[in-house]
């Protein structure tokens, strides 16, 4: 979980940033040594990071790869780096020439927004052409974060990588060839539908106008079953807020306020309205505890204040919006917790306006 919050704080910052770094060198402190920590490696330490690293090559002599990070002595994956400006193109690379020279196995080619990760599928200790990992730093999706996550420190194994590696590669070709025909049928593709429901022979003609049958039908299969999720969910959403509702109905006879949590409450205010309209700190009583809400919306409590059973609380909210409940001695400590609180409502105000 932390590492994907370290990676989509690189991916604002490479969004913030991008316009004012100008050269390769620029690229690799802003970019690619923050993805380099996120994976868990000191890139000031180094014997796990090592830059500038230099492999003797046959004839040539003192050519250099950008990083080398190592494990237990060995370099375990070798980086190079262009300018976040440039296109990746592996076939002017020297991860070709360190590949086979090293005792690595996976290589790694970035211009600190685009990465390709690399390793010996074909060809054993010869780098393969085309990478078995590829991906936008600033467009990820779980299913990716999971991948690079296998190459985090804590979880670094070589052996279940590289079997793992076959088949990302020839799912990432798969992908390619779906959405190549998605675009335009081939033939192969168009006859596969055609040849079940035709009785007819299949001239070209018959096939040119399937292709056009059949990229519609798709569509229309994939917009459907999309609906048919947003339904579903939406579904699910209006279930549990109907299920919210009638619980705070009931739950409503029940519940006391006492003038210490409006005190309390005030105090939350004072601290708040200074990067909010007070307007938008709203407060719902409960019978376990008094909780203060951004818009009044049950999924941004800014926080909760348990006063009502001999000892008192505060519960504050970090980053994954999870709840640390914190003992207080009095109301007043309140005004401890206001760099927490406002941290808070900064989550939950970039999420509402992504960078």
């Amino acid at each position: 979980m932390e590492m994907n919050i370290q990676l989509k704080s690189l991916a604002d910052k490479i969004n913030q940033l991008k316009s004012k770094i100008e050269t390769e060198e620029s690229t690799k402190h802003a970019f690619v040594l923050p993805f380099i920590h996120a994976l868990g490696y000191d890139a000031f330490n180094p014997l796990e990071v090592v830059p500038e690293f230099t492999a003797d090559l046959g004839l040539k002599k003192g050519e250099k790869v950008d990083y080398a990070i190592f494990q237990n002595g060995e370099p375990i994956i070798i980086v190079e780096c262009k300018s976040w400006k440039e296109k990746l193109t592996v076939h002017n690379s020297q991860l070709f020439r360190y590949f086979h020279v090293t005792k690595t196995r996976f290589a790694l080619l970035t211009n600190g927004i685009q990465y390709q990760f690399f390793t010996d599928l074909d060809d054993q200790n010869k780098m393969d052409e085309k990478p078995f990992l590829e991906f936008d730093i600033c467009n990820l999706k779980e299913n990716t974060i999971n991948e690079i996550a296998k190459f985090h420190k804590a979880n670094f194994d070589v052996n279940n990588i590289v079997s793992n590696a076959s088949s990302l590669k020839y799912i990432k070709e798969i992908k390619k060839l779906i959405n190549a025909e998605l675009e335009s049928p081939s033939n192969d593709f168009t006859k596969l539908f055609a040849s079940k429901i035709y009785a007819g022979r299949l001239t070209e003609k018959v096939v040119d106008e399937f292709k056009d049958l059949v990229q519609k039908s798709v569509s229309q299969f994939i917009n459907d079953k999309i609906n048919d999720r947003l339904n579903a969910a939406l579904s699910k959403e209006t279930i549990k807020q109907q299920d919210e509702e009638i619980i705070s109905v009931e739950d409503d006879s029940k519940v006391v306020t006492t003038e210490e949590e409006l005190d309390a409450y005030r105090i939350v205010v004072a601290i708040l309205r200074r990067k909010l309209p007070v307007a938008r700190i709203v407060s719902r009583d409960t019978q376990s505890y008094f909780g203060i809400l951004l818009d009044d919306n049950n999924r941004k409590p800014l926080c909760r204040l348990h006063l009502n059973s001999g000892k008192k609380y505060i519960s504050l909210f970090n980053n994954n919006k999870t709840e640390a409940k914190i003992a207080i001695s009095s109301i007043d400590d309140i005004y401890q917790y206001e760099k927490e609180l406002l941290e808070t409502v900064a989550l939950y105000e970039t999420e509402l306006n992504p960078v």
